[in-house]
């Protein structure tokens, strides 16, 4: 960490820019003489009544009817009520634009490219939703997606939500179990999937898989096949199948229904590693209002922006992305490997489409690096002036990377939320400086506080990410939870009255945070609580190393730590390699840190969208069962880790 930015925003970039705006818009008249970014977010978590009202405002969001009280018993959580009275429709939001502008623009690993204009996007969403309103589709239904990161995800999901359908989505590497788990829960009125897709080059089908979900799949009425590795797949051996083109209606009028501020638009799920996953059920209101906010103001995101994110439709940045077309942006949408034929391929694609503002994970940037890739040596990036990274800490050496080998002038923004809010706790701000390993700043409108054990506020050490009042995005609920006890259990039995959002992180001088990973899979050596991040932070600074994993063993009456890594092809962990590992630990964290025991594995177990699983390794090691594997994208690598010799009790 260092007092020295690693970039400031130009002056230029500051006025410009619609944080700037807005804080005008406010300043001295919902709100006192606002004159930064911290007094802004102050005002903000102290008045949330006027704030996200002024967000509303701001962002120009649509709607039938105006609200008749924007905020319900504000000091309660969960119990608050936000925007009552209000009538809206998610759909028409992000349609709000109708013209010949890219509203989508679809690049496949294998070159294949497509473009939908507003306009084009606009009609077919209407003539699906007319094909779903002549099957009975409505508010109360759910239309379910188990499929790749394609335009017909979104406009499924669009046409869902213009009817009040509650839509959810999965990614097709899904085994069938895993869509079970997650699908069976809340049996979809509709089915819409694809005959297969491409991955590291190759084609995938899916269609034995489909067959096996339907098979136990309970109330489809209708299985709707895209066609993505054949233009005209076989539907005969789907029960109640039709292909994509077939279902479409003559439909060219796309009509919205007036729906409740927190009427259900999306379920998602937990990432399901310890258990059948919970059904988070999110609200659309809540939803566009966050989405628009983080966007416009934190991203900085208007009409003229290409914004890509890598992901699938199983993560809730998919969920995020889309929400883009709220502010008139061209989405950029991938499917494939993005290492796929090379590390050039996003890069190449980014340079292509121009691409401003660019989205990635911590590990995808990571491996980048330890490929040896600089694109800036090798593409062409003035367009880009955002980068966005999350899915687990991004470490300081990643930011290192970025300015030195992909562009000096670009705002490296860490963000952290998760599914359970589909948004996000802490961004970045296009108005502020980046500093080394830190996320730049709490979300507006987000209380976010570090808390002790015993629910004390932290300023100088670690501790537990909480958000002390209520915000729009606050789930609706769990399904099949009526009365609220496992919503309540998941997020406000550690802290009455408070979210507990199960990060472990610190704020920083700057306003700022730095995470450390989730506290779950904190290590607890001598009662001494460590995040594993700031063990990663240091090991995968060395060259040998590729990724790492750490755990705390229990060892006697205390815990021992417990450090596996994969290491570069061609490398070996030997006394010396082990020796310059815990001196890089030791000499840039505490003595604390050294793991007790560092063991080699060819691979990490990670979920679907790629975070690694403490919490199913540890399981491994302690000789406890991990109840769903196929959460997993690789649960093989769990046996990596299965009665290693070197971790038994003496």
């Amino acid at each position: 960490m260092t007092d020295e930015p690693l970039w400031r925003p130009s002056a230029e970039r500051i006025e410009k820019a619609q944080l700037t705006r807005f804080l005008h818009a406010v300043s001295g008249v919902l709100a006192p003489t606002l004159h930064d970014y911290d007094e802004l977010w102050r005002w903000s978590v102290a008045h949330p009544e006027h704030f996200w009202p002024a967000v509303w405002k701001f962002c120009e969001v649509r709607s039938s009817r105006r609200w008749d009280v924007a905020l319900e018993n504000g000091d309660a959580m969960p119990g608050a009520k936000w925007f009552s009275g209000a009538r809206l429709n998610f759909a028409e939001n992000l349609l709000r634009h109708d013209d010949h502008r890219p509203a989508l623009i679809w690049r496949g690993e294998d070159g294949r490219r497509r473009v939908h204009t507003h306009a084009e996007l606009h009609l077919e969403v209407a003539r699906l939703a007319g094909s779903l309103r002549e099957l009975g589709v409505g508010p109360g239904d759910r239309v379910a997606g188990f499929l790749p990161n394609c335009p017909e995800a979104v406009i499924a999901m669009l046409a869902a939500a213009s009817l009040g359908a509650t839509w959810s989505s999965c990614s097709p590497d899904f085994g069938i179990q895993g869509v079970l788990d997650r699908f069976g829960q809340i049996r979809p009125k509709v089915l819409f999937t694809a005959d297969g897709y491409h991955y590291n080059g190759k084609r995938i089908d899916s269609m034995a898989r489909i067959r096996g979900v339907l098979e136990q799949l309970d109330g489809v009425e209708r299985v709707v096949l895209v066609p993505f590795l054949d233009p005209a797949p076989d539907t005969s051996a789907l029960p109640h199948g039709v292909g994509w083109q077939d279902f479409l209606s003559a439909e060219t009028t796309l009509e919205f229904a007036p729906l409740p501020f927190d009427h259900p638009l999306y379920i998602l799920y937990s990432s399901g590693t310890t258990g059948v996953p919970k059904c988070i059920v999110h609200g659309a209101g809540g939803t566009l209002l966050q989405h628009l906010k983080e966007h416009r103001l934190h991203t900085d995101i208007g009409r003229d922006d290409v914004v890509f994110y890598f992901t699938t439709c199983g993560w809730m940045m998919w969920n995020w992305l889309v929400s883009g077309l709220a502010t008139g942006a061209t989405v950029v949408l991938y499917d494939g490997n993005p290492f796929h034929p090379g590390p050039e391929a996003l890069w190449k694609m980014a340079e292509e489409e121009g691409v401003t503002v660019f989205g990635t994970s911590a590990k995808y940037l990571a491996a980048l690096e330890k490929a040896g890739y600089a694109p800036a040596r090798r593409h062409d990036l003035h367009a880009m002036r955002t980068i966005l990274s999350t899915g687990s800490p991004l470490m300081p050496a990643s930011f290192d990377y970025v300015y030195r080998d992909i562009k000096a002038d670009v705002q490296l923004a860490s963000i952290s939320g998760g599914t359970d809010i589909v948004s996000c706790f802490a961004l970045g701000c296009p108005v502020l400086p980046i500093y080394r390993g830190e996320l730049q700043c709490r979300g507006l409108g987000m209380a976010v506080e570090i808390f002790d054990d015993a629910g004390q506020p932290r300023r100088d050490e670690p501790g537990e990410l909480v958000c002390t009042r209520p915000f729009p995005s606050m789930p609706v609920g769990f399904w099949n939870d009526p009365d609220g006890a496992k919503y309540r259990a998941a997020y406000f039995e550690r802290y009455p009255g408070v979210w507990h959002h199960g990060d472990w992180a610190s704020l920083t001088p700057h306003g700022g945070l730095v995470m450390y990973g989730r506290s779950d899979a904190v290590l607890n050596p001598g009662g001494v609580r460590i995040g594993t991040a700031e063990i990663y932070r240091q090991v995968e600074k060395l060259d040998e190393v590729l990724e790492s994993l750490a755990i705390g063993q229990d060892w006697g009456d205390d815990q021992r730590v417990v450090l596996f890594v994969r290491l570069r092809a061609g490398e070996t962990l030997d006394e010396a390699l082990q020796d310059n590992i815990r001196r890089t630990i030791r000499e840039n964290t505490t003595p604390r840190h050294v793991p007790a025991k560092i063991l080699e594995v060819r691979d990490i177990p990670r979920t679907l969208s790629g975070k690694i699983v403490e919490l199913a390794v540890r399981n491994v090691v302690h000789g406890r069962p991990v109840t769903n594997t196929d959460a997993l994208a690789n649960p093989a690598a769990l046996e990596e880790f299965r009665d290693r010799p070197e971790l038994a009790r003496d």
